[in-house]
This record gives structure tokens, C-alpha cells and sequence, in this order.
């Protein structure tokens, strides 16, 4: 009976320090979250200038229709900065958190997580910025002038479509990452990968029809990318199994 108490007494102590250290790291990462949120306050006019002055904006004067829109679009300018600049900090903690139960070895190879997600999820999103949003944009354009309707667009519609439009192509550009977890993981195996390669590309395709214009040349300069993705993905994944394998018959 001692013994049950002294453990569930340990039990509680290792909770209350876990989440104690949980709740430090929670603070540290809300105070950057805040202290970028600021920058990206600063730098909101900068960024929306740039927008603005692309090749893939729209040639047409930007409009409010409340007295709150331009509040808004900085707002919503400050959040995206605060949340990019944030990300790597929050991958960070999340690791430093979990680092006491992994070995040495799983340490160090989850590690290289936080910076790889961060610049894979900028990576697509200047993908899609520089790519595929104009050729969007451009169909948008063309399409609206032909049914003879007068432009006149609001700044906030235009920020949010912006946003609702790069930010799932940061998620795509996550999937080497994935991949990789998943094999670590035992998930996904070479075997596996060959059964549902082609579904993978159906997939692909599929969303990038979705996320491009209706037209031949926009659907393959956005799915042959992703679909060029996948195969270095895959291409990485079989390596990581092979090189497990090969180190666990060492092992053995």
C-alpha cells in the first residue's frame, strides 16, 4: 500500500513538472507570437505595397467598403507574419518538450524537423505567390472583363483570397516531411508507396485542378510540381527504409 502511494505520489510530481515546463514554454513562444505580430503590424503597409506592385496583382485600384477594412487587412497582414515567424520557435519547444523521452539518435534525427518544415512551408508558399497565383489571377481578371462587369475590388476580399490561396500550398509542400515521419514511423513502407503511387498522382492531380485556373498550360505548371514533389518524397522515403534496414542488420 506505501509502495501504491509513493508511486502515485512520483506519478504526480513528474506530471505537475511536466506541465509546468510545458506551461513555461507556452509563455515563451506567445511572448514571440506577440513580439512578431508586432513586426508584422510594422511591416503590414510594406507587404501590402509589394502585393499590390506584383505582376499578379489586379491593374485596378484597390476599395474599402466599411470603415474597418484597412484595419482588418493589417490585422490579418500582422497575423500571417506573426504566425511564419513564430512557426520555427513553436517546432522548436514542441521538440525541446518531447526531447527528454527520446533516445540521443532519435533526438538529433527529429531535429532537423523544425528547420526542414519551416523552409518547406515558405518554399510553398513562394511557389505558389510567384507561380501560381498570377496565372489565377490573370484567368480571374479575364474572365470577370468578359462578362463586361466593372472591376472594383475590396482590399479585404483580395487579402483574404490571398491567403486562403497560399497557405494550402505551404501545406502541400509539407508532404517530403511527412513522408519521411511516416517511414520512420513504420507506416509507410517502399512496398506500399509502389500500391498507392498512382492514386497519389489522381490526388495530385485532382488538387491541382482545384487550386489553378481551368486550363491546360495552369493545371501542369501547378500539378507537375507537386507531382515532382512527390518522387523526391518518395525518392527520400525509400532511402531513410533502406538505410534503417541496412543499420538494423548491423545492429543484429
Amino acid at each position: 500500500m506505501r509502495r501504491t502511494d509513493a508511486t502515485a505520489e512520483l506519478i504526480d510530481k513528474d506530471l505537475v513538472v511536466h506541465l509546468s515546463e510545458l506551461r513555461k514554454r507556452l509563455i515563451y513562444v506567445a511572448a514571440c507570437f506577440i513580439a512578431a505580430l508586432c513586426v508584422g503590424l510594422y511591416a503590414s503597409p510594406i507587404i501590402l505595397t509589394y502585393i499590390k506592385g506584383h505582376l499578379g496583382s489586379i491593374d485596378v485600384q484597390w476599395s474599402v467598403f466599411a470603415l474597418s477594412d484597412g484595419l482588418v487587412v493589417y490585422m490579418k497582414c500582422a497575423l500571417l507574419v506573426g504566425v511564419l515567424l513564430t512557426l520555427p520557435v513553436l517546432l522548436y519547444h514542441l521538440w525541446a518538450f518531447a526531447r527528454p523521452g527520446m533516445t540521443e539518435s532519435e533526438a538529433k534525427g527529429t531535429l532537423m524537423y523544425v528547420p526542414v518544415s519551416f523552409l518547406l512551408f515558405v518554399f510553398g508558399v513562394g511557389f505558389g505567390y510567384t507561380v501560381a497565383l498570377p496565372m489565377m489571377i490573370r484567368f480571374m481578371v479575364k474572365l470577370n472583363r468578359g462578362i463586361g462587369a466593372t472591376e472594383v475590388y475590396g482590399i479585404q476580399h483580395y487579402v483574404s483570397f490571398l491567403t486562403s490561396f497560399l497557405l494550402p500550398m505551404g501545406i502541400a509542400f509539407e508532404m517530403p516531411l511527412v513522408m519521411v515521419f511516416l517511414t520512420r514511423i513504420g507506416l509507410l513502407t517502399p512496398g506500399k508507396l509502389k500500391q498507392v503511387r498512382k492514386y497519389a498522382y489522381v490526388g495530385l492531380a485532382v488538387l491541382g485542378s482545384v487550386i489553378s485556373p481551368p486550363d491546360f498550360v495552369s493545371h501542369l505548371s501547378v500539378t507537375v510540381p507537386l507531382i515532382a514533389l512527390f518522387e523526391i518524397s518518395a525518392f527520400i522515403s525509400v532511402r531513410y527504409h533502406r538505410r534503417r534496414a541496412v543499420m538494423a542488420m548491423r545492429l543484429s
